[in-house]
């Protein structure tokens, strides 16, 4: 039986860009200003990166929760314009403002918003307990890794954990609040955008961070020795761009575990993502039929070797459970025909990199004319640079061969892989904000393999003009891209 994916049952298009890259970063007016662009230029489709609170390196693939949004989302302008703060609360540090927020809403709060919250709280108390427990001693231990608190905190000893319940009370309630706070607000984005008729596309990263508070939560769903170490850890073998393969360091899951206790914790983590989401991209999908296992204790991922993992089992309790998954598999590189096979057994559709369209021959799956219907186009994903950027530092051959294919066209890169993407039968095409601004180098958002300078990158209002809008909105209607008959007219 084959998941319906009723997302992509029309053409449509979208725009990657993740709340950090709006010009003031959270959840306040550029959010729903953003949604009124999209709208105004027919694109149907808000893609973002994962919300969750990051490490200090900023990767939202690299979270300390999987279920928490990042409280640094949280619009105060929004807060005083709803009465829960005041203007002149602004220029204090956030954890006062945080505070002043809190303090209004257990005085002035009236009995639907009390409602509210205590509906998330209780809706929530499966992930929101420990998060904030974990991230409130994680503070106390000067943000050390959970492995490395005293042994009785590290092992959640009751008595240990009840007593720093006791003692870290207060502020355990404001990271429980905060949270409120964040979804909340996450939440009427997502109406608004509903009513616009724009559909929100998460991202689910398959591994997640060893310090986070899932793992030190779960250890049980891990394979982790008894001091919290992992014993092997996830990677991708030696390819032609690694000789020694990629050493990701993610912990590994106990697949017997999950297969025992029936897929609990993947249930609740699927539950969190479509309730903020219409879709979702699950990242590395091919983990999901095998992982390149590596001993924990070797350096580089050269020694691992590939585990099959119980797939399918997994699909099956979730289409059981949820009836349908709104799910995009990221099938990037070298993907074996099982992982197509595990991809296609459930109806998922797989992603196409146009910029990786033109290495090789006709035969190259990225190009436009071998694209299947059931799929997702980008010209460029978060991790490649801007069409603009990559198509300048193509050697004046290579270019050559994209301008062929493309029709010689006269306009200006990134506008003619727009088209080629906008033109393709894929369901859905998504543009990231970089190439609708026509930027060039310097504008990534991420370059793989580095630590620093990442996840950084705003646009400006400025580059988006009503001619570009006016583009777009013609371009999409050509295409047999725009959506009619969803949300306001």
């Amino acid at each position: 039986m084959k998941a319906q994916n009723t997302i992509l049952d029309k053409r449509r298009a979208g725009v990657l860009l993740h709340p950090t890259s709006l010009p003031a970063g959270d959840f306040g007016t550029d959010a729903y200003r953003f949604v009124e662009f999209l709208a105004a230029a027919c694109l149907s489709v808000w893609q973002t990166l994962p919300l969750g609170p990051t490490h200090d390196d900023r990767s939202p693939y690299h979270c300390l929760s999987v279920h928490a949004i990042d409280p640094g989302f949280i619009s105060f302008e929004r807060l005083i314009s709803q009465g829960w703060l005041k203007p002149d609360d602004i220029g204090r540090t956030r954890h006062e403002q945080l505070t002043r927020v809190q303090d209004w809403f257990q005085i002035h709060a009236d009995p639907a918003a009390r409602a509210d919250w205590q509906g998330f709280a209780a809706a929530q108390g499966h992930w929101l307990e420990d998060y904030a427990l974990f991230q409130a001693l994680r503070e106390e231990q000067h943000n050390a890794p959970w492995w490395r608190w005293p042994t009785a905190l590290r092992d959640r000893d009751p008595e240990a954990l009840a007593a720093a319940h006791r003692r870290l009370a207060g502020r355990i309630a404001l990271l429980r609040f905060e949270q409120y706070l964040a979804d909340r607000q996450w939440q009427e984005i997502k109406v608004h955008a509903g009513g616009r008729g724009v559909r929100l596309f998460g991202d689910m990263p398959i591994f997640i961070a060893h310090d986070s508070a899932e793992v030190w939560a779960h250890r049980d769903c891990f394979r982790l020795d008894a001091a919290g170490q992992p014993l092997v850890v996830a990677g991708v073998p030696p390819d032609y761009f690694s000789a020694h393969g990629q050493r990701w360091g993610n912990p590994l899951y106990d697949w017997e575990c999950a297969r025992t206790n029936g897929f609990q914790w993947w249930l609740a983590r699927l539950a969190t993502e479509f309730s903020r989401f219409d879709l979702v991209r699950v990242d590395h999908f091919r983990g999901f039929e095998a992982c390149w296992e590596i001993p924990a204790t070797d350096a580089t991922a050269a020694n691992g070797r590939w585990v099959e993992v119980p797939g399918a089992e997994l699909f099956d309790t979730l289409l059981g459970h949820f009836g349908a998954l709104p799910l995009v598999a990221e099938d990037l590189g070298h993907i074996t025909p099982a992982v197509h096979a595990l991809r296609a057994r459930y109806g998922l559709p797989g992603m196409l990199v146009l910029q990786f369209a033109f290495d090789g021959g006709p035969d190259n799956p990225y190009l436009p004319h071998n694209h299947p219907v059931n799929s997702v186009v980008y010209t460029g994903t978060h991790d490649n640079d801007t069409t603009r950027a990559w198509f300048e530092s193509l050697p004046a051959e290579h270019r050559l061969r994209v301008t062929d294919y493309l029709g010689q066209p006269q306009e200006a890169m990134p506008w003619p892989l727009v088209r080629a993407a906008l033109a393709s039968v894929a369901r859905l095409a998504i543009l990231p904000m970089q190439d609708i601004l026509g930027l060039g180098p310097g504008q990534r958002i991420n370059t793989p393999g580095t630590t620093h300078g990442n996840w950084q990158w705003r646009f400006n209002w400025d580059g988006i003009s009503e001619p570009t809008v006016t583009k777009l909105r013609k371009l999409v209607s050509m295409y047999g891209r725009q959506v009619r008959g969803e949300g306001k007219e």
